[in-house]
């Protein structure tokens, strides 16, 4: 994930969508001096300055220019091309800087992804945006709080294409990625647990022949390799058995709103997106660019804090 443990990670925070929450959330969280420590914001200056004095807050220290957009700029609240555009090109210098080695982890603040659609960057999401420009490295969703890690075998497509893409090869390399980025993170020997796809996790091919024949392959392959992997397990229960993070490190989850209902369920406040796979640590407030709430100082900036000290555990392999 990085070459050398015995320096802090430089942490480059981008700005986002700016008609959303997100330059709210990072001048709030930038104005704990002890916080911002070694931390670039990668976005507009004159969007944060704007910003800064509607809402009374100081300047970050350090911000990395990457002027996308003229004033005057978009409207606050309102989905926006300019700002889809402007929110890619962070991203983008953003990871060019982790590339280089200029910093150890990226902390992305919430995008609209129908505005970066409307300015032609089409991509279902962040996480598939980075694994782009990372060089098309493989990479998997982790959503960790307080409470509880679920790894998503896929993400963002329609319920019936995730299942069709729900195989042996797809669960083993999901459960080998998790083990590899736990690892890493400073969790010696990972313990992992799979949830079913179907009720009662198929009930042994009585609800459906998923687990039988495309779960359980995977976990004995991954068990023959070294993996502590134990499941399929009812989706309706594992998690209930897995929060607190005492029985397992993990859970393996088959689709998107399996694994992230649960997390989010627990609250948003502390929720947490890592990108596993990555050759640098990214992670990223569980929520969205809440259009309905932005520029009015309302926004609460606790998941990115949370998302940046999640990002210094990680890059220091001392997880929580």
């Amino acid at each position: 994930m990085h070459s050398a443990r015995n320096a802090p990670a430089r942490i480059a925070i981008t700005l986002g969508d700016v008609c959303g929450i997100g330059p709210e959330i990072i001048l709030k969280a930038m104005s704990d001096p002890l916080l911002a420590q070694r931390c670039v914001v990668v976005g507009d200056p004159g969007v944060l300055a704007a910003q800064a004095t509607r809402l009374g807050l100081p300047m970050p220290r350090e911000i990395m220019p990457v002027e996308a957009l003229r004033a005057p700029y978009p409207e606050i609240g309102v989905l926006d091309a300019t700002a889809g555009d402007a929110a890619y090109r962070y991203i983008v210098y953003a990871v060019e800087m982790a590339m280089r080695g200029e910093v150890g982890a990226i902390v992305t603040a919430p995008i609209s992804k129908a505005a970066m659609r409307r300015a032609g960057h089409n991509y279902p999401g962040h996480t598939e945006l980075l694994a782009s420009l990372a060089g098309g490295c493989e990479v998997r969703m982790m959503l960790v709080n307080p409470e509880l890690r679920v790894v998503l075998v896929t993400v963002h497509e329609a319920l019936r294409t995730a299942v069709s893409n729900i195989t042996p090869a797809t669960v083993l390399r999901t459960i080998e990625i998790a083990d590899a980025g736990l690892r890493k993170a400073g969790i010696a020997q990972p313990r992992l647990a799979v949830a079913g796809l179907n009720p009662h996790a198929g009930e042994d091919g009585l609800f459906g022949s998923e687990e039988v024949e495309q779960i359980v392959p995977a976990i004995a392959a991954a068990r023959a390799r070294g993996i502590a992997v134990s499941g399929p397990f009812p989706p309706d229960t594992i998690f209930m058995q897995a929060r607190g993070l005492e029985r397992f490190d993990a859970v393996i989850a088959m689709y998107h709103d399996q694994g992230l209902i649960p997390v989010k369920y627990l609250g948003l406040d502390e929720g947490v997106n890592v990108t596993l796979g990555l050759p640098f640590v990214r992670t990223s407030p569980d929520h969205g660019t809440a259009f309905d709430i932005a520029g009015s100082g309302r926004a609460d900036p606790r998941s990115l804090i949370r998302a940046i000290d999640c990002a210094r555990e990680i890059y220091d392999g001392n997880i929580r």
